[in-house]
């Protein structure tokens, strides 16, 4: 029989759980909520600018994990659950 693993996944931090990740997730789903309604409006240049904040969103948060602010980052501080 396999063993299993002793981790313990309230206290692993894991991925996206940092102020970089939520900034650009929240920034993209902003970005999706406008495009679809825009699409929906046939509005056809705010499509494409909704497309276009989803490339920042990804954009801000790479930046934001490589100023510190990732799970790695030294400016991340995991919080108790």
């Amino acid at each position: 029989m396999p063993e299993q693993s002793t981790s313990n996944p309230i206290a692993d931090p894991g991925h996206g759980h940092s102020p970089a990740a939520w900034t650009a997730v929240i920034i993209m789903l902003v970005a999706v909520t406008i495009g679809t309604l825009a699409f929906w409006f046939d509005l056809v240049w705010l499509v494409w600018a909704s497309a276009a904040l989803v490339v920042v969103g990804a954009l801000v948060g790479w930046g934001m994990a490589k100023a510190g602010y990732g799970v790695a980052g030294p400016k991340y501080q995991p919080k108790g659950h």
